[in-house]
């Protein structure tokens, strides 16, 4: 140990002081810097912590050594992950530039998400985001994709915005919340209820949240640029964006909500036959579309709401990944599995971590 640098395996730890962590390659030995320029910001789900992302962040720096240096947020852990996903977002941002300031030689970010995390990395990246130099704030939702137009997040070229099991649509859509067991009546409590429980994000996700003065829920907002914050264009920034998402037996985030499709654009999808990605059912690129679609008939009965925030987060192309652990012995915790939260137990998940590190853009 050295100035409190853990060396194992190769790789570099570093406690940050309040749970989180920074870990980077140094191969010939303990070192207190790291040479890569590519910032990775790791973030954890609902009453999670910096460690959820330990094995994830260690085969990130382990595949790319001196290419990434990861960060596994530390601000929002155990019961502040209640506080909403406002809150949350504005001391993720905080730490995200208190890193850049700290780190000079970084050049590029990328943010990889699990869970309710990944709405949070959504906001606190439109608090980050910096449009391109000579355009205007107000126009940067429409200029184009290419390179010179992007605009920055925190300063550093955006480059890959992963979710894992994120519930980007929320969770009081039919069956948005798996194991409500799709009745309508228990989906209805629960949105009433949930409160007690999550607190305020709970109310965020359950889109409670609209106030008397006709502001929208807040994840209605954030699928739209605004004047306070730009969440489509930060989103835009991005060279790539990518939605991980479980077919099934995860209980907490539903398959609709986390791959941002409507019920008709689910895939048919068969057990997979690459044994590097075993768990890999079906991978679509989705260009981006503009809102002119009519509902089908099948999605005419989803929640009004729920049809806005496919179509507002639509507009930007995204990478969609589906995930099975149908013939796992652990299936029932697919929402840990996914992003191998604890190592020894959820290791059948390893497969899409490498699936992650493999299509990662540096």
């Amino acid at each position: 140990m050295e100035n409190g640098i853990v060396l194992e395996n190769g790789v570099c730890h570093k406690d940050t002081g309040n749970g989180g962590q920074d870990i980077w390659n140094c191969e010939n030995g303990v070192s207190s810097s790291s040479s890569a320029d590519h910032l990775v910001v790791m973030v954890h789900g609902i009453l999670g912590s910096a460690a959820d992302w330990k094995f994830g962040a260690e085969q990130f720096v382990k595949m790319l050594p001196d290419k990434v240096y990861v960060h596994c947020s530390e601000k929002n852990g155990a019961t502040l992950t209640l506080d909403g996903v406002d809150v949350m977002a504005q001391r993720l941002a905080a730490e995200v530039l208190e890193i850049i300031k700290q780190m000079p030689n970084l050049r590029k970010i990328s943010i990889v998400a699990h869970s309710v995390g990944g709405l949070v990395a959504r906001y606190a990246i439109g608090i980050l985001y910096q449009p391109p130099k000579g355009v205007n704030a107000e126009d940067s939702s429409t200029t184009n994709s290419h390179e010179n137009a992007r605009g920055t997040i925190g300063g550093l070229e955006a480059v890959n915005f992963i979710t894992v099991a994120t519930p980007h649509l929320g969770s009081r859509g039919n069956k948005q919340v798996p194991f409500l067991f799709g009745v309508t009546a228990i989906e209805k409590v629960a949105g009433l209820v949930i409160h007690w429980i999550f607190r305020k994000t709970g109310r965020h996700l359950f889109l409670t949240d609209g106030d008397d003065e006709g502001k929208p829920p807040l994840l209605k907002r954030m699928v739209e640029d605004n004047s306070e914050y730009r969440f489509i264009s930060a989103l835009r920034a991005f060279r790539r964006r990518v939605a991980y998402s479980n077919v099934g037996y995860d209980h907490i985030v539903g398959w609709r909500t986390s791959c941002i499709r409507r019920m008709s654009e689910l895939p048919k999808w068969e057990d997979s036959l690459n044994e590097k990605y075993p768990h890999i059912v079906y991978e679509e690129l989705c260009e981006a579309r503009e809102p002119n679609q009519t509902a089908s008939e099948e999605d005419q009965c989803c929640d009004k709401i729920e049809e806005e925030l496919v179509t507002g987060l639509s507009r930007v192309p995204w990478e969609k990944v589906d995930v099975s652990f149908h013939s796992s012995r652990l299936r029932f915790a697919a929402h840990s599995v996914i992003q191998v939260k604890e190592h020894y137990m959820h290791t059948e998940g390893a497969d899409v971590i490498q699936h992650m590190i493999d299509h990662f853009v540096i």
